[in-house]
């Protein structure tokens, strides 16, 4: 196996360790993929029966924000959600009735008028309501200021992929993780493959030995066109951009970031968090050309190269009328792992032949019942540093299939390229540019 890479430290400032509000952290931990890792030092237990309700907020209220506040509460027996924010009060209310709709969720859910939060500064309201664990699903561009305040605030955290859509916004994420675990909080990636049991069992294999040393990855993400919001006459610029935030780097990092992360996450993992020191590649708009479809690509192919000249192939496209496939394929010197999310989709052939035969558990529910049980145990679990190195390798790919030029791990660690726009305010906000291969500049 590859040995793991050593990035460049990650300096934050010490600060005293944090308290919650009701005392029920005891230690701090590190999880690995294939479970928690107990730590050694303890803390007295303020209440050793571990019972006590945990209140949850949710901000960022869209399908993925409603299916996390569902898996939470369905986590752990004493838990309720008591707090929303979200831009749009439309998309609040929307995901609000849904979670009443549940029947198994009956009174877990304890959210009146006064902690219905909307606008730009929503998050800092739910922060500020008495709540111990946050769920950030709101569009990425804003995980990496959600998530600094949530921990500063002493929050508890889950937090949805990617973590970042430029590289500041990941050293960013890298520095409230380090301070999360002096805080002794958790932060849970919604990057969910980590949590899949045959994924960890198929992991487990190709790091003991299974395929043998491994030379090549193939990562695909072929799938249809996904939902498209065209601009209604009273939107304003940002209010356009916000409700189609789909189609717009800023917000979402392109779809080989937002989606084809967990792909490339699930790389990162078979490789021991080894990651590749450059890419090259392709990409552009073949058939997503109109205005409604922001700045973002409909295709990229990247070939990222490590130091020993093993190579990841990554392939994503959004086309309608096109075969689909969502898979990833490690090749080894004795053997090839096949890592697909379909029923019996997961196996290893050659030296050590294999296919996976246990549980299925879900594992949107896997990482919320880790997460809570966590917590609960006094060993939070903390995904911090993988979670933001595979935002950073998707990163990196779209800056190959930007620009058109080789892109190394250090420029894209040091890119002081930031998509952070100028205000946040409701109103005239540039449509940005679609990058142009050859054209577009690296920074």
């Amino acid at each position: 196996m590859h040995q793991s890479d050593q990035l460049h430290s990650i300096t934050v400032n010490p600060s005293s360790l944090h308290s919650s509000r009701r005392g029920f952290i005891k230690t701090s931990s590190v999880v690995s993929g294939l479970g928690l890792v107990a730590s050694t030092q303890r803390l007295p237990a303020v209440h050793a029966a571990g019972d006590e309700t945990l209140r949850v907020g949710l901000i960022g209220c869209g399908g993925r924000g409603t299916g996390a506040a569902s898996q939470a509460l369905m986590a752990d027996s004493q838990v309720q959600l008591t707090a929303m924010g979200d831009m749009f009060d439309e998309r609040l209310h929307m995901s609000l009735k849904s979670l009443q709709r549940q029947e198994a969720l009956k009174g877990k859910i304890d959210v009146p008028v006064d902690r219905q939060f909307i606008g730009f500064d929503a998050y800092k309201k739910v922060l500020a309501s008495d709540v111990d664990v946050v769920l950030l699903t709101s569009p990425p561009h804003f995980r990496p200021l959600h998530l600094a305040e949530a921990v500063a605030a002493g929050k508890h955290v889950f937090a949805e992929k990617p973590c970042a859509v430029d590289a500041p916004g990941v050293h960013s994420v890298l520095r409230s993780c380090e301070e999360a675990k002096r805080r002794r909080l958790a932060v849970v990636s919604g990057l969910c493959l980590r949590y899949h049991d045959p994924y960890r069992e198929a992991i487990q294999r190709i790091h003991g030995g299974g395929i043998g040393e491994v030379r090549c990855l193939v990562a695909n993400d072929y799938r249809g066109p996904i939902w498209v919001k065209p601009r209604q006459p009273d939107w304003t610029d940002m209010h356009w951009q916000m409700q189609n935030w789909y189609y717009f780097t800023w917000l979402s990092g392109d779809f080989n970031v937002e989606q084809h992360v967990h792909n490339l996450d699930l790389c990162a993992w078979a490789m021991g968090e080894t990651y590749p020191v450059k890419a090259i590649g392709l990409g552009g708009r073949e058939v997503r050309k109109g205005p409604e479809y922001g700045n973002i690509f409909d295709h990229h192919s990247v070939v990222y190269e490590y130091a020993d000249g093993a190579q990841l192939i990554s392939n994503t496209r959004q086309m309608e009328g096109c075969k689909s496939d969502i898979s990833v394929k490690v090749l080894g010197n004795q053997g090839t792992a096949y890592l697909n999310e379909r029923r019996n989709g997961v196996r290893i052939s050659g030296k050590d032949s294999w296919a996976y035969s246990g549980d299925e558990r879900s594992m949107y529910q896997v990482e919320h019942d880790e997460l809570f049980a966590s917590i609960r145990a006094g060993t939070p679990i903390n995904n911090g540093e993988y979670m933001a190195k595979s935002t950073l390798l998707a990163i990196m790919g779209r800056m190959a299939t930007y620009t058109g030029q080789e892109i190394t791990w250090e420029m894209a660690w040091n890119s002081k390229e930031d998509l952070t726009p100028s205000r946040y305010e409701w109103g005239d906000l540039a449509t940005p540019l679609v990058a142009i291969p050859g054209v577009t500049k690296f920074s």
